[in-house]
């Protein structure tokens, strides 16, 4: 089923706020914020300085991970009667490792437009910072917090090529970090903190290294750490699955059979002839 966005019927924003600076928010963020009939928030004093700043008055009801479902019924109120609304997180963009999955899916199974709105968010800026490889990663977002759960969802990642990011409180990130070089090696990373902040931080280097450099952990972490290249994860894969992996990403059997022949190094028809013969 598609969405026609601006169709007329009834729009929750998913509005993106700053994540340090306050003119980290767009021009386009603040004219919603101003438009829609209800603000959620996952703190409503929180958001209530932000609005405060921009003399936006709105009212605001408080949504967060303990009280989705209760925020969704008053969200399906107000877009009942006809009315925009607008969900917001603290701090960068709504349900990336916060609160809001379970309201934008109840939201869309009754009919009504989910929008979101391009802004703010910490881990772009933190890979693009990293000096390591941004053209392909995977963002995992906060380890499990307990830590033997922590060390196998690492144990599942630790074959994945691309670069990978975390997102860590200051009160684990070293223990995190040394339970990431005990199961993927002394990798090079990058540690982000306080992005937008007056006291952004990057740290460049391995993982021993910035380890070593943390010395008062304060302010939430971005942890980006290059992928594992030199024990390629298709080793234990045959090449049929390889390609299959790709064309479940999207890709054309073409541009997936060049893709996997790149990875593994060999012509693009042997790839060819090897996939075709086999199924």
């Amino acid at each position: 089923m598609s969405q026609k966005s601006y169709d007329g019927t009834p729009n929750l924003y998913l509005v993106p706020t700053p994540i340090g600076n306050l003119e980290d928010i767009t021009f386009r963020a603040i004219n919603v914020l101003k438009k829609v009939q209800v603000v959620f928030s996952e703190d409503t004093r929180v958001t209530n300085k932000l609005l405060n700043n921009f003399d936006i008055k709105k009212k605001l009801i408080s949504t967060h991970k303990y009280n989705e479902e209760k925020s969704a019924e008053n969200m399906l109120e107000y877009l009942k009667q006809g009315y925009d609304i607008a969900l917001v997180s603290d701090r960068g963009t709504p349900l990336i490792s916060d609160p809001g999955s379970k309201c934008v899916n109840i939201v869309l199974n009754k009919g009504y437009n989910v929008v979101s709105i391009p802004g703010a968010t910490a881990f772009i800026p933190a890979i693009t910072m990293s000096g390591l490889n941004a053209d392909r990663f995977l963002f995992y977002g906060f380890l499990d917090s307990k830590e033997q759960k922590r060390k196998k969802e690492l144990q599942n990642l630790v074959n994945i090529p691309y670069t990978i990011i975390f997102y860590e409180a200051p009160h684990r990130i070293i223990k995190t970090l040394e339970n990431i070089k005990l199961i993927f090696g002394n990798r090079k990373i990058g540690v982000a903190r306080e992005i937008s902040k007056l006291y952004e931080e990057i740290y460049r280097g391995t993982i021993e290294i910035i380890s070593r450099e943390i010395i008062s952990p304060k302010g939430e972490y971005v942890i980006i750490i290059e992928g594992n290249e030199k024990n390629n994860f298709f080793e234990n894969i045959s090449i049929i699955e390889h390609v299959n992996l790709y064309i479940k990403e999207g890709k054309s059997k073409n541009e997936s059979f060049k893709l996997v022949a790149k990875d593994r190094k060999i012509s693009k028809s042997e790839i060819y002839n090897k996939y075709v013969n086999n199924n």
